[in-house]
Formats: structure tokens, C-alpha cells, sequence
């Protein structure tokens, strides 16, 4: 294809379903109005599976961690370094874009460096309350800033802020509200990777409900691929009406048929539940960058949407309690969806399809 005739903007969004999922939304925006879109991402992460899936191009780069791993592990990654900005320099420079996307995730910092060498505009998408590690990196170079929450604009001075919310599936803004027959329905969401803490509540409330001849709600549980067998077994030895899977396809469809969610506080999940008006029971990861997921979690509860319980109070009897409190008060569910409405982020997607293009037409066309 001549370069005259299209328009490219390269994304970094990479690592967990939370960063990938929102960029994917953004890019098909965009390839909708004729854009090229094109993922930065590495071998290792969620973007493998979903990228291709979507129809858009991935290039990796090869970088790791630097937070919450062993020294070895970041003194890997610093020495990995230099190749990774050269495999995104390569790329830039191939593929010719006019703008770049920044969403996190550690492919993001490879990208921002070599955006920064050739000139490329840089448009950042910052969900958190508390920027990540790779997005307060970018900060410098960064000409606009869409933004999560509006906590997170001190850490771009140098970029046009705006707050516009995550980019989530149109689906979830269609979920109806569960019909009052059927039994009480919870959706545990560990993320992309899973979450042990929320594993181990589960199968410890499935045990007190058969151990007391409760009946217990119906579970649908995304468990992440490591403990995915062992969870699956257990509900099938209490006899518990479970529905569990590595990952799930159709989370517009699960919302829409729980009555009640249980998940991490990762923005990406709080923009849907937002989106879907889904109350929630709220369990941050405490070793999130930057204790992040506390700073989001404490945004849905301050509008009274979601319970916030801290990780190491989530246990199965706690489990049990709040979800006994919420399966015999229908009007507090309702009254937690009505408060999340305000939060839903309307438009999200195209304000930020508008963001890069803008940036893009500010520069002057291709780099």
C-alpha cells in the first residue's frame, strides 16, 4: 500500500487483557475510519492470543519487568534494553507512523523511546488513578493525556490532559438487569492471569455452603490457566452449580447475567462494571504498581457502586457473609447499579480514535 494512502498509528498495549482489550477497542475505532493499526507487544503476553484474533498486525519487542521481580529479573531486563529500543525503532521506522498509543504494559517503553528519537507525536491512555511504571516514563514526550481518573493529570505537566474514561466493548453498555426469577448469580473475575486469593475464597465458601447444607449461589469464575483444574474439581466435588474457565470470550454476556461481581480493581474491569451498572464486591491486588488498584477501587466505592475488602480479609466465610447480605437485599443492588451510571465512559473509544488523529494532523502528516 503507498503511504499516501493510509494513515498508521502505532499501539503499545501489552502484558494482561486490561491493557490489551481497551486498545484493541480504540483500534477498531480507528480502522473503521480508515487507519492502519498496528500492536507493539511482547512474545509472552495476552496480545498474542488477542491481536491476531482482532485482525491487526503484532510486533514484539523483547522486554521484561522491571517491578515486583527478582533482581535477576530486572538486571535481564535492563540488558535486554537496547535491543528492544532497536526492534521498535525498526518498526517505526517500517511502518512510518504517523502517531503512536501508549496504553502501559511493558512494551510501552521501547515504543515511547524510539517515538521520541524519530519524532513521532505520542498520545498516552492512562486508566489508573496512579499512572504505571512505562505511561510516567512517556510523560515527558507525551503530547496529549487521556485519563482515567483526573488524580493521574499531575503526572503529565507536559501533555494536554483530559479526563475521558477506559475504552470498554459497546456490548457492556447494553447488559438489561437481571429478571428477578432464577437463582442469585456471582461472577468472580481474577483478571486475565487469574487471581489465587479469589481462587482459594471460592472453593473455601463452596466448602462452608456444603459443609452447612446452604444452597449455594450460582458461580460463573474466570480462574486464570494455572489453577483452572483445581478449582473446576472442587466445585465438582461439593456439588456446587459453577460455571469456571481460564478466561472467558463473552464477558459482555456474564455481566449481563450476574446479579453480583467479584473481581480485582484493575481500570479495565472498573470501566465495564461501570459500563454494565454491575455492583460489585472489590478485592485491590495489593502489589499492584503503586498500590493502583486501591486508589481505582476507592473511586466506585466513593459513589456507593462497589464494597471495597482488603486481600488479606477475603476469605471464604467473608465471601459467604457478602454474599448472603447482597443475594437477600435486591433494593441495595439496585441502588449500587444506579450509582455506577454516572461513571459509565460514554464515548470513550472514539474521544480517543479523535485524540490520536488530531495529534497526528497537529504534526503534519507522516514522520
Amino acid at each position: 500500500m503507498d503511504r499516501s494512502d493510509r494513515k498508521c498509528v502505532l499501539i503499545a498495549a501489552g502484558g494482561t487483557g486490561g491493557h490489551v482489550i481497551p486498545g484493541l477497542e480504540v483500534a477498531k475505532t480507528l480502522r473503521a475510519r480508515g487507519w492502519e493499526c498496528v500492536f507493539l507487544g511482547t512474545a509472552r503476553g495476552f496480545e498474542n492470543r488477542l491481536v491476531p484474533e482482532a485482525g491487526f498486525a503484532l510486533h514484539h519487542v523483547p522486554i521484561g519487568s522491571l517491578k515486583r521481580v527478582s533482581l535477576r529479573r530486572r538486571l535481564a531486563t535492563l540488558l535486554s534494553a537496547p535491543c528492544a529500543l532497536a526492534a521498535a525503532v525498526k518498526v517505526v521506522r517500517e511502518r512510518g507512523p504517523e502517531v503512536a498509543l501508549s496504553l502501559g504494559g511493558y512494551a510501552a517503553g521501547p515504543l515511547v523511546a524510539a517515538c521520541a528519537l524519530l519524532e513521532v507525536p505520542l498520545v498516552v491512555l492512562e486508566p489508573n488513578a496512579l499512572p504505571g511504571l512505562a505511561n510516567r516514563l512517556a510523560a515527558p514526550a507525551a503530547r496529549r493525556a487521556l485519563l482515567g481518573h483526573p488524580r493521574a493529570a499531575s503526572f503529565f505537566r507536559a501533555a494536554s490532559c483530559e479526563v475521558t474514561g477506559m475504552p470498554v466493548r459497546s456490548d457492556f453498555f447494553r447488559t438489561e438487569p437481571r429478571p428477578a426469577n432464577g437463582p442469585f448469580t456471582v461472577l468472580i473475575l481474577g483478571g486475565s492471569q487469574g487471581a489465587a486469593r479469589l481462587n482459594r475464597a471460592a472453593v473455601e465458601a463452596a466448602r462452608i455452603w456444603h459443609r452447612e447444607g446452604f444452597l449455594a449461589p450460582r458461580l460463573v469464575h474466570q480462574t486464570g490457566e494455572r489453577e483452572r483444574e483445581q478449582v473446576a474439581s472442587a466445585y465438582r466435588d461439593l456439588g456446587v452449580d459453577a460455571n469456571s474457565a481460564a478466561f472467558f470470550d463473552n464477558m459482555p454476556e456474564l455481566f449481563a447475567g450476574s446479579d453480583l461481581v467479584i473481581c480485582r480493581a484493575g481500570a479495565s474491569v472498573l470501566a465495564e462494571l461501570c459500563a454494565a451498572c454491575k455492583p460489585a464486591v472489590l478485592v485491590p491486588f495489593p502489589y499492584a504498581a503503586d498500590d493502583h488498584q486501591r486508589a481505582n477501587s476507592a473511586v466506585l466505592a466513593g459513589v456507593g457502586g462497589a464494597v471495597v475488602v482488603e486481600d488479606k480479609e477475603w476469605t471464604g466465610e467473608r465471601m459467604v457473609r457478602e454474599i448472603e447480605g447482597f443475594a437477600g437485599n435486591p433494593e441495595r443492588l439496585a441502588e449500587m447499579a444506579t450509582a455506577l451510571a454516572p461513571l459509565a465512559p460514554v464515548g470513550a473509544a472514539e474521544h480517543a480514535a479523535d485524540a490520536v488523529a488530531e495529534a497526528a494532523e497537529r504534526a503534519g502528516g507522516i514522520v
